[in-house]
């Protein structure tokens, strides 16, 4: 019999554990995290499916159909910032080895695949700096990466090892350089100068280039990093006309014209409040549209889950990736707020519903960070899934880490939506067909008691029972 090596991650160390792969419909395989007890991604065994032509109105119930297909996956993941890299390069190399394995195998671990990187500094830098600080260079003769040399394309081609280089990456700027910009600083927002605008598209091809030719290709890249926020550390300003024409008039033909037409452009890259009319402004003008593969958005202001649908119904020719998730803030000194179920919950909740409308791919902040929640150079104290307590040398794993596996593990770049269906206000829902045949179901227990329920598929069901505030993934071939 197959077997594959599942492991469970359990107070800073590996317990693996041999559970046996390949089961038929008549089976489910079973995993677990729950708030009130020690499951976190545990292998509860199989359960058997019994015969059952019409669930009952009033018995909690998935019903599961693999049959309607819906929008395909790209992949989960994290954000290689400054600060997930520095912290990474801290690392003993036993934990470096096993951060690697936990985040990136894609069988012992969570198997992420899309990731986001930085294009220079952002707040999670230990420092502001830029790829060329030399004022008036329009021609860009003093661009540089080598600040990226030192700390991120390691880790980067690190964890592209450890994913037999399956990992998706795409890069955001948080702000032109300096003297691009209306304010002359990389902070507090500002705009770019439109006699720049030519020279801010040539820098996206530098940087693209540039990390080809470190031997990372760079999938996909967004125009600007939350373009309605002023903030303290790197940001800049663009109304969705100025993204438009930006788009429109100078990085879309910079890309098509240095053969980059294959990098995949994303708009927004901000709240979901405000998304659909971001994405009208450009979707309705052909000549920015033809240039913009589809839409990134967070989740910092309200949920407004509706907005994501409606970016899709209105152009279900473009895509939706989830680009951005800060998980709290927190440090390793602080382990109740650090690890409160509160965040892990809305995690999930967060996951579930943007997938369920249309979502292609979902993408956390920091990847790793320190036991303070940085390094920052804004004062910022985040968490991370897992967190490094430099003075121990352990890695700390968060209940975020487990509720984010329950997606990243099971559902695999290339699977395709399928039929979830909850009658139960308590338990949300989503499914995904995968490439090799098997079916994905996650389920998020939201209610305050324990539930009894059933997962039904072609008149077959399986019950099972969830405790409160849980998560579960039930894995069977369709």
């Amino acid at each position: 019999m197959n077997k594959i090596l599942i492991l469970l991650i359990l107070s800073g160390t590996f317990t693996p554990v041999i559970q046996p792969q390949g089961a038929e419909l008549k089976e489910a395989s079973y995993y677990l995290t729950a708030r009130s007890s020690q499951s976190r991604l545990e292998y509860k065994g199989r359960l058997a499916f019994a015969p059952l032509d019409q669930p009952d109105e009033n018995y909690p119930t998935v019903m599961v159909d693999p049959t309607k297909t819906f929008q395909t996956i790209e992949g989960f993941g994290g954000a290689f910032t400054d600060a997930a890299s520095v912290t990474f390069s801290r690392l003993s190399p036993e934990k470096k080895k096993e951060y690697l394995i936990a985040s990136f195998d894609p069988v012992k671990g969570n198997g992420y695949t899309l990731c986001r990187t930085t294009i220079e500094s952002c707040d999670y830098s230990e420092e502001s700096y830029t790829y060329d600080p030399v004022e008036g260079d329009k021609e860009l003769k003093y661009f540089t990466i080598d600040h990226e040399k030192k700390d991120r394309i390691p880790f980067i081609k690190a964890a592209q090892k450890v994913a037999n280089n399956g990992i998706k990456l795409f890069g955001s700027p948080w702000s032109p350089p300096a003297w691009m910009k209306s304010n002359n600083d990389m902070l507090y927002g500002g705009k770019l100068k439109p006699e720049y605008d030519q020279t801010w598209a040539d820098f996206f091809v530098k940087y693209l280039k540039a990390f080809k030719d470190e031997g990372i290709p760079i999938w996909g890249i967004t125009v600007q990093n939350e373009p309605m926020a002023v903030q303290i550390w790197e940001s800049c300003i663009f109304t969705a006309e100025e993204e438009r024409d930006f788009v429109k008039n100078y990085l879309g033909p910079t890309l098509k014209k240095n053969d980059l037409s294959d990098v995949k452009l994303m708009i927004w890259d901000h709240n979901r409040g405000i998304m659909y009319q971001r994405a009208q402004v450009v979707y309705d003008d052909p000549e920015a549209s033809k240039y913009v593969w589809g839409t990134g958005f967070h989740w910092y202001v309200g949920n407004h889950y509706d907005n994501v649908r409606l970016v899709h119904d209105a152009f279900p020719d473009k895509h939706l990736i989830y680009t951005e998730a800060g998980l709290g803030r927190g440090n390793l000194d602080d382990p109740e707020r650090l690890n409160e179920w509160d965040t892990s919950e809305r995690l999930a909740k967060s996951m579930i519903l943007d997938l369920n409308n249309w979502t292609e791919g979902w993408v956390f902040w920091n990847l790793l960070l320190d036991e303070t929640g940085g390094p920052c150079h804004v004062g910022c104290h985040g968490t991370s899934p897992i967190m490094y307590d430099s003075r121990k040398d352990e890695l700390v794993y968060l209940n975020t880490y487990y509720v984010f596996g329950h997606f990243s593990r099971f559902i695999k770049p290339g699977a395709k939506r399928i039929i979830a269906s909850s009658n139960d206000d308590n338990l949300l829902t989503t499914a995904f067909l995968n490439p090799d045949g098997k079916v994905a179901v996650v389920i998020l227990n939201v209610g305050n008691k324990d539930t009894i329920f059933q997962v039904w598929t072609d008149k077959k069901a399986v019950k099972a029972t969830m405790p409160s505030q849980s998560i579960v993934t039930f894995v069977f071939n369709n």
